[in-house]
């Protein structure tokens, strides 16, 4: 990895300047607000809230005088999270993580081709020894993007389309993002290089082709995670993502009005390097998804299915050569219904399925692994929490979304959840009874979410909490947690500028 802290004073040069530019943003909205305030000291709470939403939020481009040509774009976020009750193997007690994220994107428009760069700076604090740790909590200061886009070129669906090609590091999200997504709770955004072509028709028809590599991220190293230690990510030319995305809007005009369909296949097809040794996973995964989208008064639709095939090792070890044939699955179903009344209530039910590996001993690999889609929209709260994956679950729910007004929104999700193989692993506690006695049933999960806009557009605060109550499974398996629950709370802050 091409480490860059040969200055023993640059990581601490950079982590101040990353913490000035909070502060300073931070500083620079609040007043923008007090000052909003003092404008109108006569005026009713709901006037002042009125005339601040009306209020142009503060964008860093038009504070420099950027020229029309130049983009500039940014983020800082800060949050506070806190754990009771440890449920993964080995671990004991609570935890508690500060986390930092700061995202920064400089794009120049040249006419035919547009250049864009986003800088990424991730950091945690307050960890100690059980804190699970990863370079999915800690990447300072590194390029997340280094892209060139060429927009309106000519389409391949019909008189009309026209098409976008990116090439170079960029970020990717797809339809649902289950299948590949730029995350948005976690602390560190994947990114990929290579080439994503997006087409688009008159009516709204997308078709999307992705050829992309895996950015590796650094550090991975748990003494370099903990010092914040700075270390370039590196691409993964060994495993390559390919994938065809076609979405259509209005599939059943005559029967279902507003019915999105979309058919997809994506693929994975990797091999050892010197630096990076992988299971030499080979996948394709065809799918498809209805969906149709949450308004007051109707019902509203997603179900999305997958099949995986191919092949793959049990590990990554060099020495392991057997091939094990791989016949995964994944489908979620979700119906609501969204009311036409004051906070416009919205109630679903949901259920998600990722298949487990039912014989540990023999050749076949029948788990569905989450590779590069997300999870927390679905599922659970994750970070330092997460008990939940798309991986060897099944999980029956349901879901309650508010919006009082465009300030405030929140939900409430619960989820009956179970390993679809009573063999296999609970995938994110690495828990096993491989004799399958110690039954299915993970326990029940409760997560909730409030975000407001303290400044609209610019400072957004955000509080959730979960609780994991333990089922059969998770009390009596092998080396399980002790106690019968894990309670997991964060408070989050966001200036966008």
């Amino acid at each position: 990895m091409g480490d860059m802290s040969a200055s023993a004073g640059l990581p601490g040069l950079f982590a101040w300047v990353s913490k000035a530019v909070r502060v300073g943003c931070l500083i620079g909205v609040l007043g923008m607000q007090s000052s909003a305030w003092a404008q109108a000291p006569d005026r009713s709470q709901d006037q002042t809230q009125n005339q601040t939403h009306n209020q142009a939020p503060f964008r860093l481009e038009t504070a420099v005088n950027a020229p029309d040509w130049l983009t500039l774009r940014g983020e800082t976020r800060m949050r506070y999270e806190t754990l009771d009750g440890q449920f993964r193997a080995g671990g004991s007690g609570g935890d508690q993580l500060l986390l930092f994220r700061s995202l920064l994107l400089v794009e120049a428009d040249t006419g035919p081709v547009s250049f864009g760069i986003e800088l990424q700076d991730s950091r945690t604090y307050l960890g100690d020894a059980d804190t699970p740790l990863s370079s999915s909590f800690t990447n300072p200061l590194d390029v997340l993007q280094l892209y060139a886009r060429m927009d309106a070129l000519p389409g391949l669906l019909g008189q009309g389309s026209d098409s976008q090609l990116v090439l170079g590091r960029q970020t990717v999200s797809i339809g649902s993002k289950r299948q590949i997504e730029r995350v948005s709770y976690a602390n560190v955004i994947k990114s990929f290089t290579g080439a994503h072509w997006t087409h688009e028709a008159t009516r709204g028809d997308q078709l999307h082709l992705v050829y992309v590599v895996p950015t590796g991220r650094f550090p991975d190293i748990r003494a370099d995670l903990d010092a914040n230690r700075l270390s370039g990510d590196e691409e993964q030319w060994g495993r390559r993502i390919w994938g065809v995305h076609y979405r259509r809007p209005d599939i059943l005009p005559g029967m279902v009005s507003d019915l999105w369909g979309e058919l997809f296949a994506y693929g994975l097809n990797e091999r050892d390097t010197s630096d990076v040794p992988t299971p030499n996973r080979s996948y394709v995964a065809p799918g498809a998804r209805l969906y149709r989208k949450p308004i007051a008064g109707r019902w509203d639709l997603d179900v999305e299915g997958a099949l995986r095939q191919g092949r793959r090792r049990a590990t990554s070890d060099p020495g392991d050569t057997q091939p094990l044939d791989v016949n995964a699955a994944m489908l979620i179903a979700v119906l609501g219904y969204v009311f036409d009344a004051p906070w416009q209530p919205r109630l679903s039910l949901e259920y998600y399925f990722a298949s487990g590996d039912d014989d540990p001993n023999d050749l076949d690999f029948d788990q569905h692994e989450r590779l590069f889609g997300g999870r927390r929209t679905d599922l659970n709260n994750t970070s330092i929490y997460g008990p939940l994956t798309p991986a060897n679950l099944s999980a029956l729910g349901f879901r309650v979304q508010v919006t009082p007004n465009a300030r405030w929104d929140g939900w409430f999700q619960y989820h009956a959840a179970s390993l679809a193989s009573d063999t296999d692993q609970w995938v994110i506690a690495r828990l096993r009874d491989p004799s399958g006695q110690s039954g299915d049933f993970i326990g029940h999960t409760l997560d909730a979410r409030a975000r407001y806009w303290l400044v609209p557009d610019n400072l957004r605060l955000e509080l959730g909490a979960s609780a994991l109550i333990y089922g059969g499974f998770t009390k009596d398996v092998p080396d399980g947690p002790d106690g019968d629950v894990t309670l997991f709370g964060y408070a989050q802050a966001t200036i966008s500028f």
